[in-house]
């Protein structure tokens, strides 16, 4: 009964119209050879209107989180197709750079915070707003000390998406190609054609992941539990293949529409300031990563890149989307932004009664 009235509350006019602008925002970003174009372009033509609070055809931008959460395993069972025994066997040699996350990730956390304070925000809001992981979980923390909602919020989002951002064109610019320009994922087992057998396999590991995920309290489930069970399916060769390009081209548009409409009501005045800070601590801590990256490129058996992509503090299905499309030791990146979300989380409650 819950589910259906649910079913019923979705403005679905809205929802089409949100979702056809983010298309042609994707298809603009596409046409201009911008990177990670599906995704980039649905987030920057449906963050703007929310923003604006413009209305086209007299409604607002809209897309339900439930929407979002279904299309997120997509990802997850995307990135369980790169778990063979070959990779996770190299998994070993990752211990510097996970005990590198312990060092970089109060680093990071502090030097937002500085900058935030200094900027003229709440202290409160600044350390919460500046923790680089665990959106959902830090703003409830920051709730439940007394801080501002909306503006813990907009720090966080702004964190996301500068970084979602920032990453790609900082990619661009460094091999003079786009990230993701067409579809936005090429893997080795998309080539595979997929059985009737296997495309059922591949729908019951992206739900029984979720909900095994979420009821094992798995730190991001609606990834984390897909990505496993897909990992195990691929590793006994019960499937071979991943979902097909146009699908994860589709989740990258839900999941672009489901990040920009989050600034609808944001004030405009809160939101031109906080951006300006955001933009300041997003490219330090950007800096910071590759700084990171550089010393450890000499203790793991990865490269720069790869290292920088793992430390880069965006989200974690909008990383393993970049890491996806560059075809780039996708295993290695989204164990460590697990790792960072964890960590994150952890550092934030123990000194919440300290900020408090």
């Amino acid at each position: 009964m819950g589910v259906l009235g649910g079913l019923r509350r979705v403005d679905y006019p809205a929802l089409a119209m949100t979702l056809a602008l983010g298309a042609g925002g994707g298809a603009v970003a596409m046409a201009l050879h911008l990177p990670l174009a599906l995704l980039l372009g649905s987030l920057v033509v449906t963050g703007v209107i929310a923003a604006a609070g413009w209305r086209p055809l007299g409604r607002a931008v809209y897309l339900p989180m439930r929407l979002r959460s279904a299309f997120i395993p997509v990802i997850g069972v995307s990135i369980g197709g790169a778990f063979t025994p070959e990779v996770v066997g190299q998994a070993v040699a990752w211990w510097p750079s996970l005990l590198a996350l312990l060092l970089f990730l109060p680093v990071t956390h502090g030097v937002g915070y500085l900058i935030y304070t200094r900027g003229g925000l709440p202290r409160l809001e600044s350390f919460f707003g500046s923790v680089p992981g665990g959106l959902i979980e830090t703003v409830q923390m920051g709730e439940e000390a007394g801080g501002d909602v909306r503006l813990m919020t907009v720090l966080q989002f702004l964190r996301l998406i500068l970084t979602i951002i920032f990453v790609p064109l900082i990619f661009m610019a460094l091999t003079g190609g786009a990230v993701g320009s067409a579809s936005g994922v090429a893997l080795p087992a998309a080539a595979v054609p997929l059985t009737v057998q296997e495309v059922a396999v591949l729908l019951a590991a992206g739900a029984l992941g979720f909900f095994v995920g979420r009821a094992l309290r798995l730190p991001a489930a609606i990834m984390t539990g897909p990505i496993l069970f897909s990992a195990v399916a691929h590793a006994a060769g019960v499937v071979h293949g991943v979902p097909p390009a146009w699908l994860v081209g589709v989740t990258q548009i839900v999941v672009g529409c489901g990040l920009g409409v989050r600034f609808a009501g944001a004030e405009r005045g809160m939101l031109m300031r906080a951006m300006r800070l955001a933009v300041v601590v997003a490219l330090v801590s950007l800096g910071i990563a590759y700084g990171f990256a550089l010393a450890l490129a000499g203790w793991v058996g990865e490269p720069v890149a790869a290292i920088f992509l793992a430390f880069a503090p965006g989200g974690l299905a909008e990383m393993s989307l970049i890491a996806l499309s560059l075809q780039m030791s996708v295993v290695y990146v989204t164990v460590h932004h697990v790792a960072r979300i964890v960590v994150s989380v952890i550092v934030a409650k123990g000194a919440r009664r300290w900020i408090g």
